[in-house]
């Protein structure tokens, strides 16, 4: 399967979808994304000639003269896949060998990048694409709304639905790996029949459930303080990392603050991209943010910012600083 787009939704390619192209670059920094990205190539070129030869290179193999003795004609016209991992840190000096290859490459021989994007090793970058390179954009997933979105591709590409909250529970779960949500979202798919909706995946994941950085947050922000610390408490004695709370926990007031003083005159649709969630997550929030103030927004941020550099070290006790942060959220929740 290619590659997904979080910003599309879908794969986002050069002009050819051809995985058979002589050239493909793989963009992003998203490791699950990348690394289909090239199987999607390497399956390709196998059920071409099942016996195509793959080569994968890390910038310290491939050195000036690596590649063109690997692309070099063959006396049995091989087929051949050559993957060059981080291709951002190929040496300048093989740099050139890897431009000259791209303005003439060899037949039988598909050739994958595997670039960071960003400003190291742009030059490369830019001449694959010059050349008219296959591109696959595998962007790094930073929005839980693009990590929902992915997991709903996952249960598409097999013919499969879910509801939206089930999709939502399941990035709350599992969190940010992309590995791990796509394994769920595959034995899901196997052992469970018809929609996958949220009771299904509580069913699967109640203990990590009841651990999830994210419940703890939406109880603090709900105003629900008994529920909160006791979720903070199950979540640390199962080995949640306390950094992961406090991110939860400012994500959650920020939203709060966002609906609080919401652009004027914006369709609901309109509110959910400016605010970057769903839909019904916008609904979600806005009932969280009923007994909120804006005063309330402020001391609250200010009390999980303290408590997040108390857990990244600069405390003695990451514990209490997270429970004395939920603690403020809760009553900031109460502040109108």
């Amino acid at each position: 399967m290619g590659c997904w787009s979080a910003m599309a939704g879908k794969t986002r390619k050069s002009s050819t979808d051809d995985p058979l192209a002589p050239v493909t670059l793989a963009v992003g920094q998203e490791g699950l994304l990348l690394d289909r990205a090239v199987r999607e190539v390497v399956d390709a070129a196998r059920a071409a000639d099942a016996d195509t030869d793959v080569r994968e290179l890390a910038p310290a193999d491939l050195r000036p003269g690596t590649l063109a003795e690997l692309t070099s004609p063959s006396l049995f016209a091989e087929r051949k896949v050559v993957v060059v991992r981080d291709a951002q840190d190929v040496a300048a000096d093989t740099v050139k060998d890897v431009k000259a290859y791209l303005a003439s490459p060899a037949e039988e021989i598909t050739l994958v990048l595997v670039h960071a994007g960003g400003a190291k090793g742009k030059g490369l970058l830019d001449a694959a694409r010059k050349a008219g390179a296959r591109e696959v954009a595998c962007p790094k997933m930073t929005k839980p709304a693009d990590r929902q979105a992915f997991v709903r591709a996952e249960f598409r590409a097999v013919g499969r639905s879910a509801t939206p909250e089930a999709c939502q529970a399941l990035v709350e779960i599992l969190g940010s790996d992309l590995r791990e949500l796509a394994s769920a979202c595959s034995q899901l798919t196997a052992d469970v029949e018809g929609t996958i909706d949220e009771a299904v995946v509580a069913r699967y994941y109640s203990g990590r459930a009841e651990a999830s950085s994210f419940t703890i947050a939406d109880r603090a922000v709900e105003g629900r303080l008994p529920e909160a610390l006791e979720a903070l408490r199950w979540s640390l004695s199962t080995g949640v990392a306390p950094v992961l709370v406090t991110s939860a926990l400012a994500q959650g007031v920020r939203g709060v603050g966002k609906l609080l003083s919401p652009p004027r005159g914006m369709r609901p649709g309109d509110l959910a991209r400016e605010l970057g969630m769903p839909p019904w997550k916008v609904d979600r929030v806005r009932q969280q943010a009923r007994g909120w103030s804006a005063d309330g927004v402020s001391v609250a941020l200010r009390a999980v910012a303290e408590a997040d550099a108390a857990v990244k070290g600069g405390g003695d006790d990451p514990e209490y600083a997270l429970e004395k942060a939920v603690m403020v959220v809760a009553r900031a929740a109460r502040s109108r």
